[in-house]
């Protein structure tokens, strides 16, 4: 009999803690009630809800409430901007051989935006590159990330060795040309 009466307290016991998880919101659906109530800055919402703003951005991504935020962990099917459709679902660092077929792709766009003058589309090749890079290095894969290190490094040398005949791109208007960065406002 008394174990009976254990019986019925323990399964008291886990319907109870059921109910509470049933009613613990989680970090996802609590990110995007402080949003829709009105807190749309992904660090305070990370700061809020103790998560990454990583993670906070990729949830309002998918939600389809944020699509400006990007960073290392942002999909590549998320457009950053025209050029992200030549990346989009094309890269990974899964093994060397992948990196490698990454990188060609990566190279190949390179070289054809530098052939075009295009400056913007160059610097979005590269930061695919770098993306790559710290991607399999953070995950520990050093013999995939040296891949992307090493054509990094060499675009890096290209520069350095007198690839720098490049006019401002900042100065659409025709005026003169400054030394100074454009106002990011």
């Amino acid at each position: 009999m008394a174990t009976r009466e254990r019986r019925g307290t323990e399964g008291g016991r886990d319907e109870q803690q059921q109910q509470r998880r049933a009613r613990r919101v989680n970090k996802k659906d609590q990110i995007l009630a402080l949003f829709t109530s009105g807190i749309g800055e992904v660090e305070d919402l990370a700061m809020i809800t103790g998560s990454r703003p990583s993670y906070v951005g990729s949830i309002l991504q998918e939600a389809g409430l944020n699509p400006g935020y990007f960073d290392l962990y942002t999909s590549t099917s998320h457009p950053m901007n025209v050029y992200s459709k030549f990346f989009a679902g094309k890269l990974g660092f899964r093994d060397e051989e992948t990196a490698r077929a990454s990188l060609e792709l990566i190279d190949r766009l390179y070289r054809q935006f530098e052939f075009a003058g295009d400056r913007a589309g160059q610097h979005h090749a590269l930061t695919m590159g770098l993306t790559m890079y710290n991607r399999a290095r953070w995950t520990g894969k050093s013999a995939e990330a040296a891949v992307f290190r090493e054509w990094l490094l060499a675009r890096l040398q290209e520069v350095e060795e007198g690839d720098d005949d490049t006019a401002s791109e900042f100065d659409e208007e025709g005026g003169e040309e400054s030394d100074a960065l454009p106002s990011l406002d």
